[in-house]
């Protein structure tokens, strides 16, 4: 049987994901499973344009193209039964990976993991978030400094069988102002690698090619320009930045 028509072909819902805070459904394209998000679904934010999630999560998923890093699953607009919405293929992560997690703090691995902060959990106890020391999580942090992601929470994260990550939820990012709110701080200060490097370079030339174009039908003018500064920022500082502002540096919740 071919594969459908991913835009055209008829999206039929199959249940509702109620943790999220807009409208999030599971749904079925043919035998294909996808995220749907309806732009009717999105609730208004003080600091984000309204109606304006679904644009970025595909801008993301643009983005995340051109730096080579499969970072972001294959995400696209489209009809919905709810309209227009943002679309993600489905990505069924392995349960018996953690790429980000809350531990005792007498108990922090003493290898292939990051140190974030500590703090006291609902009972009071002593624990520390930790992240994993892997290059998929590195580059996904890198990509968070660029499109200037508000919201990477530890469930953000979806660990793939083979040690993949994606990461997925990125209507709060691109705004002009710096946002950026991670639970990935472990390589802060660290230097940027040679692949890291060269893939910056090919997103900042890629906006004044195709990417650019394309980004012009889902960001505006200054935030599209904002996206470039933040590209020549961190290729000239070369390192991964601190925590700056007067804004919390972590989402919250965490998880």
């Amino acid at each position: 049987m071919p594969a459908p028509d991913l835009v055209t072909a008829e999206l039929t819902l199959t249940g509702r994901i109620t943790t999220a805070s807009n409208a999030t459904f599971l749904g079925s394209i043919g035998d294909v499973v996808v995220v749907y998000k309806p732009i009717a679904g999105e609730s208004p934010l003080w600091d984000f344009p309204h109606g304006t999630l679904a644009h970025r999560e595909v801008a993301a998923y643009l983005v995340s193209q051109v730096f080579g890093w499969d970072v972001v699953p294959h995400t696209w607009l489209r009809d919905g039964p709810m309209g227009e919405g943002m679309v993600q293929l489905w990505q069924e992560q392995d349960p018996a990976q953690r790429a980000v997690n809350l531990v005792a703090t007498d108990n922090v691995p003493e290898t292939g993991w990051k140190h974030v902060l500590e703090g006291q959990d609902e009972n009071g106890r002593m624990v520390a978030l930790v992240h994993e020391d892997s290059p998929a999580l590195r580059r996904m942090a890198v990509f968070d400094v660029v499109v200037n992601n508000a919201d990477r929470k530890g469930d953000h994260i979806l660990a793939m069988p083979g040690g993949h990550r994606h990461g997925v939820d990125h209507g709060l990012t691109f705004h002009c102002d710096h946002k950026l709110r991670t639970v990935l701080w472990g390589w802060l200060g660290d230097a940027l690698t040679t692949e890291e490097r060269d893939s910056l370079d090919r997103v900042s030339e890629e906006l004044h090619g195709e990417l650019g174009r394309n980004l012009a039908d889902l960001l505006s003018t200054e935030e599209i320009a904002s996206l470039a500064a933040r590209c020549a920022r961190l290729r000239l500082a070369g390192r991964f930045p601190a925590p700056s502002g007067e804004m919390s540096a972590v989402p919250w919740p965490l998880f």
